[in-house]
């Protein structure tokens, strides 16, 4: 009786994660492995033929100038990631006290995050115009003669499409930081009132700690989430000017779509895919030293 009770639980639980696992199988381990085998080919999207070139693919990506400038612009992204976060844990501990229009201030920050990206992006076109955008208006009005370019210049381009992903996530990483910070607990901070701790101390030696886990999920999924935006620059720049806002999955888009390359494209995203890797390892050994659960 109770063989068979075990069975029908099992069988139970196979036909409910049947089609997730399904799903993963259909769109992820079948293409993920069929896209590591055009790696080793010259398939080309408007030529049925496939030749096996061995490592050809793998020996043009160390050769190739443009991999090396997306992997530099990909860096150069990341760093919102972190300054999004901050600026997050910021904002939340601020809406996490008692003041006015408190719930309202919640859902305006967190707004951006559930709007289209491609709005988003042609929302912030028209901030960065240079000559009739209101950013540079504002600055010519304080007394800056020369404002930057923004996504017209390549100097100032990444900088401008970090500053729209710091604006995107502001307001998922405070909705996140909001739910940590209501499991503080309030006697923990009386007490360090008491004792005489002032309020950035209060912050920085038992708030900071206290929500450091939750600092390493946004952490990890931030990074991945910038990792693979494609959206946002896609429609702000195309990657340009002069390729200075495209980043590695861009590079495996325009590959693939644009110029019809297959085996270098997938050659480029199994690249990006060891960058991830080898960010969320680096991540997961260092979390011992500052995350305290």
């Amino acid at each position: 009786m109770h063989n068979n009770w075990m069975r029908r639980q099992r069988m139970l639980g196979y036909i409910f994660v049947g089609p997730n696992m399904l799903g993963v199988l259909l769109f992820f381990l079948i293409p993920a492995i069929y896209s590591f085998g055009l790696m080793f080919t010259d398939y080309k999207f408007m030529n049925p033929d496939m030749t096996f070139i061995g490592l050809d693919n793998i020996k043009r990506l160390m050769k190739d100038p443009l991999f090396f400038l997306s992997l530099r612009n990909t860096l150069i992204f990341l760093l919102a990631v972190p300054v999004s976060i901050v600026i997050g844990f910021i904002v939340a501990v601020i809406l996490n006290q008692k003041i006015y229009l408190k719930k309202l201030l919640r859902g305006l920050y967190f707004m951006p995050y559930i709007t289209s990206g491609v709005a988003v992006a042609f929302v912030w076109m028209l901030l960065f115009q240079p000559n009739q955008g209101p950013i540079n208006g504002f600055l010519r009005s304080i007394g800056v003669d020369n404002p930057p370019g923004w996504l017209s210049t390549t100097t100032s381009s990444m900088y401008a499409i970090d500053i729209i992903w710091i604006w995107f996530m502001l307001g998922y990483n405070m909705i996140i930081y909001l739910a940590a910070l209501q499991e503080v607990s309030s006697e923990l901070l009386e007490a360090a009132k008491i004792d005489g701790a002032r309020p950035l101390q209060i912050l920085r030696r038992i708030i900071w700690p206290l929500v450091s886990p939750t600092t390493f999920l946004l952490l990890i999924t931030g990074l991945i989430m910038a990792i693979k935006t494609f959206g946002i620059i896609q429609a702000t720049t195309q990657g340009g000017p002069g390729n200075s806002t495209t980043i590695l999955s861009l590079y495996v888009y325009q590959n693939a779509f644009r110029y019809y390359d297959m085996g270098y494209a997938a050659t480029v995203s199994w690249a990006l895919f060891a960058i991830i890797l080898l960010i969320t390892v680096l991540q997961w050994v260092g979390q011992k030293r500052w995350v305290h659960y």
